[in-house]
């Protein structure tokens, strides 16, 4: 029985310096790494923005309405510290979204919390601003603290999908096992998977729970798969 606080915790005292999610964006040269320490930090940084700019706690639930980004495993992970539940819900307490879905919910913005990402290089805020009543992720947090400790942490009950809850998602059998039993412990899974969409959340869960890392990929064709396939050192593809 576990929780993703727990796992996570555990993966920073094993090897707090290697490598956990590896990013490739459509921009030629986009390329972002995270080790697990730094990975850490931007999870407390994400949930010191939704609870203390969005007053969310736990039970509450989440909508990540994100394309495939290494944010989206940022904000998965800040919400399992809060205990927040990752729904595709279209009426969630709070969603994240990106460029593409911003107009959709700004018109929300006065019954919830509306946050946007741009999606730029190292989460960089919009150069045109958001709407009103819209959170500028890029603005907004870097004032938040590197640690993170919930007031009232959830516990391996706690749902964290809508199907699944904390230990559910951990369990070998349940969530970390949808990506495929091919990845070993300590392995590079390869995939354009988006983590954020919860069918898909494996392709971040499993990894993070065999000591391995994750290389996510946005819209490439097949040679580029194959490529860095080979460049990233990686063991399976999903």
């Amino acid at each position: 029985m576990t929780t993703f606080s727990t796992v996570l915790r555990d993966q920073l005292a094993r090897d707090a310096g290697r490598p956990l999610v590896t990013f490739y964006g459509e921009t030629p040269g986009e390329r972002i790494e995270l080790s697990v320490t730094t990975y850490a930090n931007w999870v407390a940084k994400a949930a010191g923005l939704l609870v203390e700019e969005c007053d969310l706690e736990r039970g509450q639930s989440l909508r990540i309405d994100l394309p495939t980004h290494w944010l989206g495993p940022v904000f998965l992970g800040a919400a399992w510290t809060i205990g927040l539940v990752v729904t595709t819900d279209d009426a969630p307490d709070a969603v994240i979204c990106g460029p593409e879905t911003l107009a959709d919910w700004a018109d929300r913005a006065d019954d919830l919390p509306v946050l946007a990402c741009s999606l730029l290089p190292l989460g960089g805020r919009f150069a045109e601003g958001v709407p009103p009543g819209v959170h500028d992720v890029g603005a907004e947090i870097w004032g938040q603290p590197d640690a993170f400790t919930a007031w009232d942490p959830p516990g391996p009950d706690d749902r964290a999908t809508d199907v699944l809850t904390q230990a559910e998602l951990f369990a070998p059998t349940r969530g970390t096992a949808a990506v495929g039993s091919s990845l070993t412990d300590g392995g590079r899974l390869l995939t354009t998977a988006n983590p954020a969409s919860p069918p898909d959340v494996a392709a971040f869960t499993e990894p993070l729970a065999r000591g391995g890392s994750v290389v996510l990929v946005a819209r490439a064709d097949s040679a580029r798969l194959d490529l860095l396939y080979v460049e990233e050192r990686a063991t399976t593809r999903a």
